[in-house]
């Protein structure tokens, strides 16, 4: 590793640590992925993916496996706090990051790869998803490795220079390891990379280079061993789940509740790439002028446009989905490093510098919105100001000043001083304020309360009708999710030991099912909240049977 990859390696660490313990489990998705792989570590089953009694079939094994393996090095078992599993993520935009660096530096020089790892470890998108204990960090890492070996693949054909023999085994390694992370993506990404420059230079014979009956078999190797495993466990169904209902509904209609028309990445494309959205912009409007005369633009703009293009007609839209093309653009801007400065200002045709104010506009707006969250935030939901959101407001507006350049080009101090400065808001924001936020994280607020008043070791929840998966993985795998009934039927089959929690406005429904039986509800505590997934605002009571 050289003095680059190891500044970048460490600034993506720095840069998403904070948070990583304090900011509690995250519903719907990361709490469903961090539960089911703590029911991996409880049964010792590493095949089958569940949630509670329900298969959970969606995705591939990969990411469980290595948030069993995060698990299994802190020496915790099933216990382990949610920071642990979100060490994978961290570490999977840390390798990203460090893989957009090795790449810049072989497409265009070392200022350009540190230039584009430093943005990239500094977008909002990598921040949040290093965070969050999901598929799309390690994704990202695999989707940057296969595409990083790809580029150099094609320039050394461009070139007729010999292929380095590395190349290839990363090639299709990540493409395996990308499969068993999260399906079709990696290969979806080199193949509208590699189908974009057919098309504009009707060339393929460069990608024999790649080995591909070699790597077909190196794909089929790593991939291979558990889709035998799953599908004889599951008689089939993990195929029928993850393919025929989770991908293809997503293709063919928005699935739940994220159906979304065409042109929500654009709108959303500041927020996502703040603070370096307009600089990523200003350098994809040069690279399109210029991607005729260079081979290495061709593939950035291939890698970006097509992919984003895909899934902006796909119903199916989540923010993160679009992560894996913004190394691209990432690159260009460690391009527009290199030319000397009256080449990389060269004026913008008119639908480009319409493009460009309008991505000004969004960081204008992100930058203000951000420093707004940061000071409202704990003043409307925990009805006090945090010291904290004055240096966070004051980082996300000096970072959105310095993102707003005069020019084209940005030189690289100026890209590492943005860096740093959404490198403090993001801290700040995920790590400080939004952790004190405390009416709006009721899974934990549940769990102190079950701790504090638990009758017995062998006790169990049954809730009603907060259903969220954090509470199953805060409070234990046991949960009982129900209705009110449910609560009635559950402290009634265990008396001495059972625990249930439902609104306290059906308190007098939940003592009239009990007085069936000669028996009452007695409240030991009360958790007042808001169910962010929901939005409904609640008031919960802790019952046990009055003895």
């Amino acid at each position: 590793m050289n003095r680059n990859s190891l500044i970048l390696f460490l600034f993506s660490i720095l840069m998403t640590v904070s948070g990583l313990a304090s900011l509690p489990p995250v519903d719907r998705d990361e709490s469903r992925f961090v539960q089911s792989t703590k029911q991996m570590v409880e049964t010792g089953d590493y095949i089958d993916i569940r949630l509670q009694d329900v298969s959970r079939y969606k995705k591939p094994i990969g990411i469980y496996w290595l948030q069993s393996a995060a698990v299994a090095l802190s020496g915790e078992g099933a216990e382990a706090p949610i920071w642990v599993y979100r060490l994978v993520s961290m570490l999977g935009i840390a390798l990203a990051v460090v893989g957009i660096g090795w790449t810049g530096t072989k497409l265009f020089g070392a200022n350009a790869g540190l230039a584009a790892g430093l943005m990239m470890a500094a977008i909002f998108a990598t921040a949040f998803e290093g965070r969050d204990a999901k598929t799309d960090a390690m994704l990202l890492a695999c989707c940057v490795a296969a595409q990083g070996a790809l580029a150099q693949v094609y320039l050394a054909a461009r070139r007729k220079e010999p292929v380095a023999g590395h190349l290839p085994w990363i090639f299709w390694i990540a493409q395996g390891l990308g499969i068993l992370i999260k399906g079709p993506v990696t290969p979806l990404l080199s193949l509208l990379t590699a189908a974009a420059l057919f098309a504009f230079e009707r060339d393929w014979r460069w990608l024999l280079k790649l080995k591909l009956v070699r790597g077909v078999l190196i794909v089929l190797v790593i991939v291979l061993p558990w889709i035998i495993l799953i599908s004889w466990k599951s008689g089939g169904a993990f195929f029928q789940e993850a393919v025929g209902k989770d991908m293809l509904n997503k293709v063919a209609q928005g699935e739940e509740s994220h159906g979304l028309p065409p042109g929500f990445y654009m709108l959303t494309y500041s927020l996502f790439m703040w603070p370096f959205g307009l600089i990523a912009v200003g350098a994809g409007l040069q690279a399109i002028n210029r991607f005729w005369d260079d081979p290495r633009l061709r593939f950035c703009l291939a890698w970006y446009i097509p992919f984003w293009l895909v899934f902006e007609t796909i119903p199916t839209k989540l923010p993160h989905y679009v992560m894996p093309a913004y190394p691209g653009m990432a690159l260009l801007v460690g391009w527009l490093l290199t030319l000397p400065v009256d080449q990389a200002n060269a004026p913008l045709k008119r639908w480009q510098s319409w493009l460009w104010w309008s991505t000004a506009f969004g960081v204008v707006v992100v930058s203000i919105g951000l420093a707004a969250v940061c000071v409202a935030a704990p003043i409307y939901f925990a009805k006090s100001l945090s010291w904290w959101s004055i240096p966070a407001a004051i980082a996300a507006l000096v970072t959105g000043y310095l993102a707003f350049p005069r020019q084209l080009q940005v030189p690289l101090g100026r890209i590492a001083a943005i860096a740093v400065g959404a490198g403090i808001t993001f801290s700040l924001l995920f790590g400080v304020i939004a952790p004190s936020l405390k009416p709006i994280w009721l899974s934990p607020a549940i769990k102190a309360a079950v701790d504090a008043n638990r009758p017995c070791d062998t006790t169990v929840l049954a809730s009603a009708p907060y259903h969220e998966p954090s509470l199953v993985f805060l409070v234990g795998t046991k949960t009982v999710l129900t209705d009110v009934d449910g609560v009635a039927k559950h402290l009634l089959a265990d008396p001495a030991c059972a625990l249930g929690l439902a609104p306290v406005k059906d308190e007098q429904k939940l003592n009239e099912l009990l007085a069936g039986q000669g028996r009452s509800a007695k409240r030991l505590t009360e958790i007042d909240g808001l169910n962010y997934s929901s939005g409904d605002k609640l008031a919960l009571g802790l019952y046990r049977v009055a003895p």
